[in-house]
């Protein structure tokens, strides 16, 4: 019982310590990660095209 208290009073001195974003620091994140999603769809969109106009011309 008393490991599982020393654990619990762990758990709970490392919640405190947490940092978390700010609102901006989070929009700035969602921007990057929506923007970098738009570019690797549009590269692979063209790779795709690419290869598939290749082969086609092939068979």
């Amino acid at each position: 019982m008393k490991k599982i208290l020393g654990y619990i009073n762990s758990v709970r001195a490392e919640w405190f310590k947490i940092v978390w974003p700010s609102r901006d620091e989070v929009w700035r994140a969602t921007i990057m990660i929506l923007v970098f999603s738009g570019l690797a769809a549009l590269f692979f969109f063209l790779v795709d095209s690419a290869l598939n106009a290749i082969v086609s011309w092939i068979f």
